[in-house]
């Protein structure tokens, strides 16, 4: 495949051709791992790396599997019976693709945003970050083809994991997110993966409520005010689970980024939303005492992204990327920390 050379940002189709290649690939692998290449590449284009996307596409590819067969087609009229079932990916993305052919894509989201919205916590937050993903990049660009069909996949991703949280208990809040954060009790028991440990989860810090927050405009102040603190929160706590951490802080960002493409009458169940997200995986992970980050020094938030890249691994870029969105010094250095714990990207160089 031709590629056409990119140092500054996508505008040459190279992120098209990404999105072509992995939409040969299903969501998931072994039944219950997310496929992050499509947010990753996103996240590489995004920041004037796409001339090694094809590159690092290569060396990931590895962790991809074969899209998924069908079985029954989505209708408007069986919807809320394949809702959650992950058998039913392809099924999910099947609709999604041909409502975004038949309707503008900011019409379906806003159709589907609510009905999705309860179940992020599905397959560990990773849908809807995918969403996120997709829905920045046609804010920022051309909806091309290929950007509609990754807008579908992910809604399709979203449709299929969709999972609800059990009632939670509303426990005493603070007045910040950082402190709403440092509030939030752990779970006793830490064994098991994401789906075991979120039905442990039963309260949460009041924080974002709807009776204290009613104006869209409040809902997105507060939203960004989480996706700050959640991030800068990785930096001291991130030690705790250095991978399902980084959720805290991409998972309420997604929705952040979206909250644009969508009507204002839903920015503040977003809202809602992403801190019951962001605040349950600070429960299920966060380690009981924190450190002291190092101060990044006199670094740029582009050289930072470029050690992200030297790592290679999905979730440091992912969470590079939302570090960049914030852009001080508790950001970067939440950056820095998520490559110093994880294990880099296997013959990445």
């Amino acid at each position: 495949m031709e590629t056409t050379d990119d140092t500054t940002g996508d505008t040459t189709g190279i992120l098209d051709e990404a999105l072509q290649r992995l939409h040969d690939s299903g969501p998931e692998r072994l039944g219950r791992l997310t496929n992050h290449a499509p947010m990753a590449v996103e996240a590489l284009a995004a920041h004037g790396q796409a001339r090694s996307v094809h590159r690092w596409l290569d060396t990931y590819a590895h962790k991809l599997e074969e899209f998924p067969s069908a079985a029954e087609p989505v209708t408007a009229a069986n919807w809320p019976s394949a809702l959650g079932d992950p058998r039913r990916a392809a099924d999910w993305i099947g609709y999604f693709e041909r409502e975004i052919a038949e309707r503008p894509w900011r019409e379906v989201l806003a159709q589907w945003w609510p009905r999705l919205l309860p179940g992020m916590y599905g397959g560990s937050t990773h849908p809807v970050i995918r969403v996120g993903h997709a829905v920045r990049t046609l804010l920022a660009g051309e909806s091309t083809e290929p950007r509609l069909a990754e807008l579908a996949h992910g809604l399709g991703y979203w449709a299929a994991r969709h999972r609800l949280v059990a009632d939670l208990v509303p426990l005493p809040g603070a007045d910040s997110a950082a402190a709403a954060l440092d509030a939030v009790p752990p779970v006793v028991e830490r064994d098991g993966g994401f789906p075991a440990r979120l039905g442990r989860v039963t309260g949460l810090p009041v924080w974002a409520a709807t009776t204290t927050v009613t104006e869209p405009e409040e809902a997105y102040h507060r939203l960004t005010e989480l996706v700050r603190a959640a991030t800068h929160r990785y930096a001291t706590h991130g030690h705790g689970e250095e991978t399902m951490l980084v959720h805290a802080a991409t998972a309420p960002n997604a929705v952040l980024r979206t909250l644009p493409a969508l009507p204002h009458v839903l920015w503040v169940p977003s809202l809602r939303a992403a801190w019951t997200a962001s605040a349950a995986v600070t429960a299920m992970y966060a380690p009981g005492t924190p450190v002291t980050y190092a101060p990044p020094g006199a670094v740029t938030p582009e050289e930072v992204f470029e050690r992200a890249l030297a790592h290679g691994d999905e979730h440091v870029i992912k969470l590079t990327d939302t570090a960049l969105d914030i852009g001080d010094e508790p950001a970067l250095a939440a950056a820095l920390r998520s490559i110093e714990l994880s294990e880099p990207l296997t013959s990445w160089t």
